[in-house]
C-alpha cells in the first residue's frame, strides 16, 4: 500500500518528499531536523558512488524524488557527460540558499503575521524600485530631447 501511495502521489506531496535532513550546525541554528531541498542549496552526498562529494543543487526532479548536484557527472559511451540524479534521502543539506525570505522565515519559526509584514515590505520595495525606474527613464528621455534640440 505504501508504494502505491508514493507512486500516485500528487505534485504537492512529491515536492514535500524531496526533502533532506539538515547538517548538525543548521539543526542547532533553526531547531529543525529536515527541510525541502531548493535549487542553490549546498548538499553533501552520503550514499552511493559519489559518497562525500559536496556541491550545489542544480536541478530538482520531483517525479523521481531526486536532485542533480554540480560536479556529479557520469560519462556516456560516446563521451558525453550527463548529470547523475541522486535520491533526496541520500544527501544532507550543509548550506541553505537564502534568496527566498519566505523559506528562511518558515525555518526560523516565524508566525504568519510576521511573514505578512515581510511580504508587505517586499511589495513596498518593489513599488519604490518601479518608481525610481520610471523617473530614470523620464530623465533620460528629457536629456535625449535636449540633445536633439541642441543639434
Amino acid at each position: 500500500m505504501r508504494n502505491k501511495q508514493i507512486y500516485y502521489a500528487t505534485s504537492k506531496v512529491r515536492s514535500i518528499q524531496t526533502a533532506a535532513s539538515l547538517s548538525s550546525e543548521l539543526r542547532k541554528k533553526f531547531g529543525k531536523r529536515s527541510a525541502r531541498i531548493n535549487k542553490g542549496d549546498t548538499v553533501k552526498i552520503l550514499r552511493g558512488e559519489f559518497y562525500g562529494t559536496a556541491g550545489k543543487v542544480t536541478k530538482i526532479l520531483t517525479q523521481k524524488n531526486s536532485i542533480t548536484v554540480d560536479g556529479v557527472k557520469r560519462e556516456k559511451v560516446k563521451g558525453e557527460k550527463i548529470d547523475v540524479p541522486i535520491h533526496a534521502t541520500n544527501v544532507i543539506i550543509t548550506a541553505l540558499n537564502d534568496d527566498d525570505k519566505w523559506r528562511m522565515n518558515k525555518l526560523q519559526g516565524n508566525s504568519k503575521d510576521s511573514l505578512k509584514k515581510i511580504k508587505q515590505k517586499e511589495a513596498e520595495e518593489r513599488e519604490i524600485n518601479e518608481k525610481t525606474k520610471e523617473s530614470k527613464t523620464k530623465s533620460l528621455s528629457k536629456t535625449k530631447k535636449e540633445k536633439d534640440v541642441k543639434k
